[in-house]
Order: C-alpha cells, then structure tokens, then sequence
C-alpha cells in the first residue's frame, strides 16, 4: 500500500513507524520541510530514497505526491471498543457511520473527526468501507490519528456505549429536535448513515435522540461527511463555551 504527501507520511511515521517499510522522496528537493522528513525518517531507522521525479510519477500515476511516497503495511494498530471504553471520560465524543461505503467520504469524516477532537470513528464490518489507499489519502493524516474500529455489529455496540453513559443521537431527516436546540454535554457518540439510505432501522431504532440538521436551501440533505462536520463542530462548540463558564 502507498502512503504519499507529506501530512499522511509523516503521520503514518509518528504512529505506526513499524508499518513504513521504505520512504521515497524527490532527491531535488532541499527544502527545510524534506529536511525534517528525511531527519525523522533517519532516527526512526527507516529506509529512506532520494529518487528522481519520474519515479514517484510512476509509483503514484496521477497522484499529487508532493515529491514523498512511502510504502507501507496496509494495516494500522487496531484498538478494540474495550480499550476505547477504558480511556474515554466524560468529555469524550465518538463518530459512528452505519453504511458508508465510499472510501473518500469516509477519509473526509476521519479528518473532520480529527479536527473536532473525536476519540474514534466506528463503522459496522458489513456495511462499511474498509480504510482503502484512497481513504487513507483523503484524511490527510487524520487515519493515523483517529482509529478506525470496524465491529461485528454496530446495535450491540450502540447498546455498549449506553451502558457507559454516552448519549446516541442519530442525524435523520425525520429529527424530533433542531440540533442546535440539543444538549450535548457529557460523553457523546454521533451516528450518522450513507446519503440517500440514511441510517439503517435497527440503528435508527437504538438512538437515544434523532436530530435534524437545520436545511433552508432547495437540498434535502448534506454530504455524509459535511453533516459529520456540522454536528461534531456544534458539539465542540457546546463544550468550549461551557468551559468558558
């Protein structure tokens, strides 16, 4: 599997640096930003290549590699709902997407996830994209940042959360509350479905609070990953006003 761009290689180096095989980069490049790079890449004992530009070009055709590829095991250090249980608190704020299958959405909510201060993302093993090339390079970085926790099943672990006291709150259309109108104190943990399908029965049916998303153009609804952006971000906007108090 390739890694390229310097946000998701060096990413990749900082949490995982035993699945980076070897880095390529483009020997034309002096740049302080190399420079860091290839310093990293020296005191993690990575195999490290200065390489022409051709050759990156064609180790990623296509691909906007910003002169860094690195090759990589395919998988990253996993962390069982468990362990997730164990280190979450009070404050803590969890992502689950019931049925998105594209990979660059999921990337995008990865990064949106990150950005908010999300603990891990959740997807169920069936109905779900796994964490692809494609999804890796479309977070950013934020792949190696956040866990990605893929579960036998999303209602069983829905149940689990609650017994740990997190509030579900879906994002479906048919909403009984405005999210802005929403408490979201205490630990929180977002579902949210694919375009179009939205959120399955049996998950809908778990959810402590459907929530709409306020809609005034001629749209019916957001993106998956643009919806994960505005309720994760009225969240953490919740959470620091009330530490401001």
């Amino acid at each position: 599997m390739q890694v390229f761009g310097f946000h998701a290689v060096i990413a990749r180096m900082r949490r995982a640096p035993e699945s980076v095989r070897e880095i390529y980069v483009d020997g034309s490049r002096v740049d302080p930003r190399m420079r860091d790079l290839r310093r990293s890449a020296e005191q993690a004992g990575l195999k490290f290549h200065a390489v022409d530009a051709g050759r990156l070009d064609r180790l990623c055709p296509g691909r906007r590699h910003q002169g860094v590829v690195a090759l990589v095991e395919a998988s990253l250090p996993t962390l069982s709902i468990e362990d997730l249980l164990a280190r979450c608190d009070a404050s803590s704020r969890l992502l689950l997407l019931d049925g998105v299958t594209d990979p660059r959405n999921l990337g995008a909510c990865l990064r949106v996830a990150d950005g908010a201060g999300v603990e891990a993302v959740i997807a169920p093993k069936d109905h779900a994209c796994a964490l692809t090339e494609i999804a890796v390079q479309t977070a950013s970085g934020a792949a190696e940042s956040v866990p990605y926790i893929m579960v036998t099943n999303l209602a069983r672990t829905i149940d689990s959360l609650q017994e740990h006291g997190f509030q579900v709150v879906g994002a479906a259309d048919e909403g009984d509350v405005d999210l802005f109108g929403l408490d979201l104190s205490g630990p929180v943990a977002w579902v949210l479905g694919a375009e179009g399908k939205g959120l399955r029965r049996l998950t809908r049916e778990r959810c402590d609070r459907l929530v709409r998303i306020p809609m005034c153009g001629a749209t019916e609804s957001l993106n998956v990953s643009v919806a994960a952006g505005v309720v994760l971000y009225e969240t953490l906007r919740q959470r620091l006003r009330s530490a401001e108090r």
